[in-house]
C-alpha cells in the first residue's frame, strides 16, 4: 500500500497556502489506484463539476457539485474519480498557525487539533446547507484572489481565512468548537513543537516545564487548562497518531514502530492504540488495505 507525506509548495510563502483548480477528464479511477497521503496543512475541497470521492481511515465522502470536505492536519486520506464524466474541483491547502492572532486564541486548541480532529466538523456540511454554501464561496473567493493577485490580495486572503474559521465556528451546532480560554501561542507552540520533535524519546515533563519557564506543578495545571487534557494524555495521543502513519508507510513490525514512537512497553502500546482507534494495529492496517 503506497503512502507518502505530500509536500505542499506555497504560491506565497507568507500566506502559507496553496489553492488550485483541477480539471480531470480521464476515465474513472478506483480506490486501490490512489495512494494514501498526508500533509501538515489543513485541506478543503469544493467540487464544481462531476463527482469526487475522498477516503479517510474512518469516513468516505461522496462529493457532487457544490459539496465540500475538510481534511485535518496530517490526516491520512486519498481521493478518486468514481465516474467517467469530467471533474472540476478546487483544493485549498493552508497552514493555520500563522493566522492565530490574539482574537483567535480562545479557539486555538480546536483549530490546532490538540484534542479533536478537524475532520469531525464535516457533519455540518451534511446537516446545514447554508454552511456548505458559505464555505464553498470562501474557497472560490480565495482561489480567485490568488489567481488575480490584485493589489492587496494578501490582506484579502488573510481576511478570507479568518472568515472561513468564523463560518465554521458559527455553524457548529454540535458545539465541538467551544471557547476554552486564552492560549498564548508564543508559549504553547514551542511546547507542542518540542513534543513533535521528541516523540521517539522519553519526554520528561519536568524538563519541558523548565524549558517553558514554569514549575512542574504550574506547568501541569497550565497545560491542562490550555489544552483540555493532561500533558501525558496529549503526548500519548501524538505518539499513537504517529504510529498510525508509520503502520502504513513503513514495513517495520509493530514492535519496532512502538519503539519508534517512544513506547517500549508493548502492552501499553496496544492499550493506547485500542483506546484511540477501537481496534488493534493489525486491524487498523487491514481496514485501510480493505478500503484502498
Amino acid at each position: 500500500m503506497e503512502t507518502f507525506k505530500e509536500p505542499i509548495h506555497y504560491q506565497n510563502e507568507h500566506l502559507c497556502m496553496k489553492v488550485w483548480q483541477f480539471t480531470n477528464t480521464s476515465p474513472k479511477s478506483h480506490q486501490h489506484e490512489q495512494p494514501w497521503h498526508y500533509h501538515k496543512e489543513v485541506e478543503l475541497i469544493i467540487v464544481q463539476e462531476g463527482k469526487l470521492d475522498i477516503r479517510t481511515p474512518d469516513n468516505l465522502y461522496h462529493l457532487s457539485p457544490g459539496e465540500v470536505v475538510l481534511i485535518g492536519s496530517s490526516q491520512l486520506h486519498h481521493s478518486y474519480k468514481p465516474e467517467d464524466e469530467p471533474l472540476v474541483y478546487i483544493v485549498l491547502h493552508v497552514d493555520l498557525q500563522p493566522y492565530f492572532d490574539p482574537a483567535m486564541m480562545m479557539y486555538y486548541r480546536h483549530f490546532s487539533e490538540m484534542v479533536r480532529p478537524l475532520e469531525d466538523l464535516n457533519y455540518m456540511f451534511l446537516e446545514n446547507e447554508r454552511s456548505k454554501q458559505e464555505i464553498g464561496r470562501i474557497i472560490v473567493d480565495i482561489h480567485a484572489e490568488m489567481m488575480a493577485k490584485t493589489k492587496g490580495y494578501e490582506i484579502a486572503m488573510s481576511m478570507h481565512i479568518k472568515h472561513l474559521l468564523l463560518t465554521l465556528l458559527r455553524h457548529d451546532r454540535r458545539e465541538l468548537l467551544q471557547p476554552f480560554g486564552f492560549v498564548d501561542a508564543t508559549v504553547m507552540r514551542p511546547i507542542l513543537d518540542y513534543v513533535e520533535a521528541h516523540l521517539g524519546e522519553k519526554i520528561d515533563m519536568e524538563e519541558v516545564s523548565r524549558s517553558a519557564g514554569m514549575s512542574y506543578t504550574y506547568f501541569s495545571k497550565f497545560f491542562k487548562k490550555c489544552v483540555g487534557v493532561s500533558f501525558t494524555d496529549y503526548v500519548n495521543r501524538q505518539r499513537i497518531r504517529k504510529a498510525e502513519q508509520l503502520l502504513i508507510t513503513k514495513t517495520d513490525i509493530v514492535t519496532d514502530i512502538a519503539v519508534t514512537v517512544g513506547i517500549e512497553n508493548m502492552a501499553h502500546f496496544y492499550e493506547l492504540f485500542k483506546r484511540y482507534n477501537s481496534c488493534t494495529p493489525k486491524e487498523y492496517v487491514r481496514k485501510l488495505l480493505r478500503d484502498s
